[in-house]
């Protein structure tokens, strides 16, 4: 990390952050494009463009995603308000922890916080990609706590199409992680896998049995546990892996 390097962040997403404003269609509201603007000068500043591709390419993803099945998700009505696009709440739902992974990186360097960083991604993509291809195209949805049909949307609620879609999902990010050396072994890509599925599957837990019980447990708020739940789960993965090796 280098003076340089926070200079580009700040120039960089400034210049991003202007063109974003001035688009017509937005995949952020204009207060998420403000937050976007501090999130992109942390990752830059902190793991270099390594770490900003990513979240750029999830955010790219993720928001695409919402689009498939639109208008069957519309007929339905479970489509995404504000036809897809996010705002302060939704920014650091997904991404607060990876921030977190980022700047600790810099304070205390260890690669397993660039590993934590990049299941956090991982897992938000896949629940992300789970619950708009479940919605869309879930063949049948259970609930999660006692398996038993419900509608698609319903909190807690997954299906067989959405679970393997956020898998693959997860999948891909990991490997373009892997790709650009953001994480060096290729097991990695499986911890990140099964992070985001452990991850996912809990979110859907507390969707069901916790969040109606509480205002303060709103979707941010699960989407940050969600991500938190799988950046340490990936990093406990890896230890165990490590402990095994050494018996």
């Amino acid at each position: 990390m280098s003076m340089t390097q926070w200079l580009i962040a700040i120039g960089l997403n400034s210049v991003i952050g202007g063109i974003a404003l001035a688009l017509p269609k937005k995949v952020l509201t204009t207060a998420g494009i403000i937050h976007a603007w501090g999130l992109g000068i942390i990752l830059w500043g902190c793991l270099g463009w390594r770490g900003y591709v990513l979240m750029v390419l999830y955010l790219i993803i993720g928001s695409a995603v919402t689009f498939v099945g639109k208008d069957i998700k519309t007929a339905k009505g479970i489509a995404e308000k504000r036809d897809g696009a996010r705002g302060p709440e939704n920014l650091w739902g997904s991404a607060a922890t990876g921030a977190v992974c980022a700047i600790a990186y810099v304070l205390l360097p260890n690669p397993l916080w660039l590993l934590a960083y990049v299941a956090s991604i991982a897992t938000k993509l896949a629940d992300t990609t789970a619950s708009e291809i479940g919605k869309a195209y879930g063949k049948t949805t259970i609930l999660i706590t006692n398996f038993s049909l419900v509608p698609a949307g319903t909190e807690g609620a997954v299906s067989l199409e959405g679970t393997l879609a956020g898998v693959l999902a997860s999948l891909i990010i990991a490997a373009i992680a892997y790709g650009i050396a953001l994480i060096g072994q290729p097991l990695e890509l499986l911890w990140c896998v099964l992070a985001a599925l452990i991850a996912t599957t809990a979110e859907s837990w507390i969707g069901a049995t916790l969040q109606s019980k509480w205002d303060w447990l709103t979707n941010e708020v699960v989407n940050g546990i969600n991500t938190t739940i799988g950046a340490i789960a990936a990093v406990l993965l890896s230890l165990l892996a490590s402990l095994i090796r050494q018996v």
